[in-house]
């Protein structure tokens, strides 16, 4: 079975000198402030299972309360700090946390919810009295280590419970797939309050230990400073396409890159391919939810292919299944997985969580298909699947053959209801700048590549997307904005 995270931590910090933040503190110091802030739960009152809600800005200090949660045994819960405190009251009403900890500006407003509120940087004050060493709390595989809630783009959000089996077999899996060593600096831009960026960016360092600039907020120019001192980048597609919008960004910047890592959102074949020719670099594109932490990964020695998210993951299950049972190679079908990468379930939602699994194998909700090399490619949600006269229209082929186009600057493809077809297939469009899009020349250029019920009925040329924190396109907003375009027939 692989290290425990604060295993690794403990074994990294036998290093006295190793760097776990670039020009900041080494994994020694990380160690020693994790157990001062353990201690300080302990004195507020905090015991194993308990809840910790935190809602502050990026800052190193989350990482390090992080680490002190695990050691304490105390359930990690970060939350947007984008949210308002009328989204966050749902989550202090549903995890019930013993402690929130937030910016000195939101404390008055969330201890009106009746909860006990401290400020981050008080906490940091309470801990900095405290002593270096912390006994930790004892703790088996499959205890509760943090909970992450769902965008909620469908209904109520909803609680993700992870274990420390959950977190600790990703990170090992990850770190050994994509080579990660103590040699390594990873430039970090991402939030981390989604898993992307607390959990697959942090614990692959920390399980490796490598070194990290640590970035409070994705800035191109701040990125491009940084790459000629960083190694490994992970990002969203959003960082990739705004990089790339900058002249800053050369093969020159880029030479002491070894690799790139997109995830959290689908990154278009154009963009692999422009990235490739303006860096030298192959966009490493893997494929994961907050349920399952990382299921597949292109290679990191190998082919990554544009448009796959590669394979499956040492030790992760995926098959893809229809109605009647598991699907042959090559069908699309529901894309369910299996492994120790999968989550305990839905926070106080029984039913739901039995819902979500079919004999052992969570249902993810996206649709996919192997190709005959094990390349698995992501068709989109099985909730954004167009059903057209009685066709299966999947929505990710033809974004793909949408994002081909000259003009375009991102594309998202949805179903809306059609008296006659039930749905029709309706392409919405942002173009690039200077860049004028006709519908007719759309409809026009796709008919060489798609076939007649698959062409959008309509395209709607928009000012922008509208996308989640992780740079997701949240189609649900659009359905519901387009509802009614063919509802005079």
């Amino acid at each position: 079975m692989c290290a425990d995270v604060i295993a690794r931590l403990k074994s990294q910090a036998d290093a006295p000198d190793r760097v776990w933040l670039a020009g900041g503190s080494t994994y020694a110091g990380l160690l020693a402030e994790t157990g001062r802030l353990a201690h300080a739960l302990v004195a507020l009152g905090l015991r194993k299972g308990d809840r910790l809600l935190l809602q502050v800005e990026k800052c190193e200090a989350v990482l390090a309360l992080y680490l002190a949660c695990l050691r304490a045994g105390v359930v990690f819960l970060p939350v947007n700090p984008g949210y308002t405190v009328g989204e966050t009251a749902h989550f202090l009403t549903d995890a019930a946390p013993a402690l929130v900890v937030t910016d000195p500006g939101r404390s008055a407003a969330l201890a009106a919810s009746g909860r006990r509120v401290v400020a981050l940087a008080k906490l940091m004050e309470m801990a900095a009295r405290e002593d270096a060493a912390f006994r930790d709390a004892a703790h088996e595989p499959d205890d509760l280590a943090a909970i992450l809630y769902t965008s909620g783009t469908t209904g109520r959000a909803k609680g993700v419970m992870l274990t420390r089996r959950n977190l600790a077999s990703n990170a090992a899996a990850l770190a050994d797939l994509w080579r990660f060593t103590a040699t390594d600096v990873l430039l970090h831009a991402l939030p981390v309050f989604h898993t992307h960026g607390l959990f697959v960016a942090t614990n692959c360092a920390l399980f490796s230990g490598a070194s990290m600039i640590f970035q409070r907020a994705f800035q191109p120019a701040a990125v491009l400073a940084a790459l000629p001192q960083a190694t490994v980048m992970m990002g969203v597609p959003t960082f990739y396409t705004r990089l790339l919008a900058d002249p800053g960004l050369t093969r020159e910047v880029c030479a002491g890159m070894r690799l790139f890592i997109s995830g959290s959102a689908p990154l278009s074949p154009a963009t692999h391919a422009e990235w490739l020719a303006r860096t030298g670099h192959a966009i490493l594109e893997r494929y994961g939810m907050t349920e399952t932490n990382m299921i597949t990964s292109n290679p990191c020695e190998g082919a990554r292919r544009p448009g796959t998210v590669g394979m499956p993951l040492p030790g992760v299950e995926v098959r893809i299944a229809g109605p009647r049972g598991v699907l042959p190679q090559g069908e699309a079908g529901a894309i369910e997985v299996r492994g120790p990468n999968v989550f305990r379930g839905y926070w106080k939602l029984p039913e739901k969580t039995a819902e979500e699994f079919r004999d052992g194998w969570f249902v993810t909700g996206d649709l996919g298909a192997f190709d005959a090399e094990g390349y698995l490619s992501i068709l989109g949600r099985a909730r954004d699947l167009v059903i057209s006269g009685g066709l299966n229209v999947y929505p990710a082929e033809i974004e793909a053959a949408l994002d081909d186009l000259p003009g375009v600057a991102a594309s998202a493809v949805i179903g809306v209801p059609h008296p006659d077809f039930g749905e029709a297939v309706v392409a919405c469009l942002v173009a690039a700048p200077g860049a004028r899009l006709e519908e007719a020349a759309v409809r026009g250029a796709l008919r060489d590549r798609l076939a007649a019920f698959k062409i959008p009925k309509r395209v709607l040329v928009l000012p922008d997307l509208p996308r989640n924190a992780m740079g997701k396109v949240q189609k649900a907003a659009l359905r519901q904005a387009h509802d009614g375009l063919f509802a005079g027939g």
